[in-house]
């Protein structure tokens, strides 16, 4: 054999050893990753805590831990989306406990950089689920992507429980001044905001009046005196508006966003009481 063939031998047989030292070395990181559950959200922000994601990279290799945006329609590595059917509920993954700084799957977007001790090492998300969301209640779920700047990838899931949810807010009714001898009418506001599709009823007590029965609810004013007034929930004022669901109540259905109802107030004639100020306490109940 020649010296020529020796040595284009032995430069196959070098560049198989370092196709064989690359093909280990693109192998060379284990992943895992453990699955996030929001639990309950009815609105209000959601942090629960931090989730740890395991690496083990060779001693002094230096490593990406990248996240990509995972499977909802119109998502990114800054604004990941949980879906139910065609709803989505919106979430973000970040570095710090902080919620300041995201993490993604590129410069722009921000990763985890590390050195391999050739032992497992542990960093945490922290997963944060954005308040004000008016979403139909169900299960959401979402499936993020682990990988690093080697081969291999991992998967875990992102999981909420929108949870049926009203609110309800409501405004004062001013009757002005009564004289006996002309019916004095007044409206007020009830705000209701009731999480999508969420079926509702809003009822309305018989205020704190000593007299109070049925639909007739009284004002108190000097030394204890009384005067009577009703609620209404339609403008011509036919329709007693009461706290039995189903019977007197004001039924809706939740749209995710404020929804008005109007109280319509009325003071029939005739009722001589003692001059002065008149007030009364009513408790408004949204039931869902």
């Amino acid at each position: 054999m020649t010296w020529q063939r020796q040595r284009l031998l032995c430069l196959i047989l070098l560049l198989l050893l370092l196709s064989t030292a690359l093909q280990v070395l693109a192998q060379s990181c284990t992943i895992s990753a453990t699955n996030v559950n929001f639990g309950n959200y009815t609105g209000s922000p959601v942090s629960p805590g931090s989730s740890p994601l395991s690496v083990t990279c060779p001693s002094g290799d230096t490593y990406q831990i990248l996240l990509n945006a995972g499977q909802g329609s119109g998502a990114s590595e800054t604004v990941r989306k949980m879906t139910n059917g065609s709803y989505t509920l919106n979430y973000g993954l970040y570095q710090n406990a902080s919620h300041t700084t995201n993490w993604g799957n590129s410069s722009g977007t921000g990763y985890v950089q590390g050195t391999g001790t050739g032992s497992a090492q542990t960093v945490y998300i922290y997963p944060q689920l954005t308040s004000g969301q008016q979403v139909p209640p169900g299960t959401y779920t979402d499936t993020i992507t682990v990988s690093t700047n080697y081969s291999g990838t991992v998967t875990f899931t992102v999981t909420a429980t929108v949870v049926a949810n009203c609110t309800l807010s409501v405004g004062s009714l001013a009757f002005g001044n009564y004289v006996p001898t002309a019916q004095t009418l007044s409206t007020a506001t009830i705000t209701v905001t009731c999480t999508d599709t969420t079926t509702y009823n809003v009822g309305l007590d018989g205020g704190t009046g000593s007299q109070s029965s049925g639909y007739t609810r009284y004002m108190t004013g000097p030394a204890g005196a009384e005067v009577p007034y009703h609620f209404f929930s339609d403008s011509g004022r036919s329709t007693e508006w009461g706290n039995t669901v189903g019977t007197d109540t004001v039924a809706g259905t939740g749209t995710g966003s404020a929804q008005t109802l109007t109280v319509y107030g009325i003071m029939y004639t005739s009722h001589y009481v003692t001059p002065g100020s008149y007030t009364d306490t009513v408790t408004a109940t949204v039931t869902y």
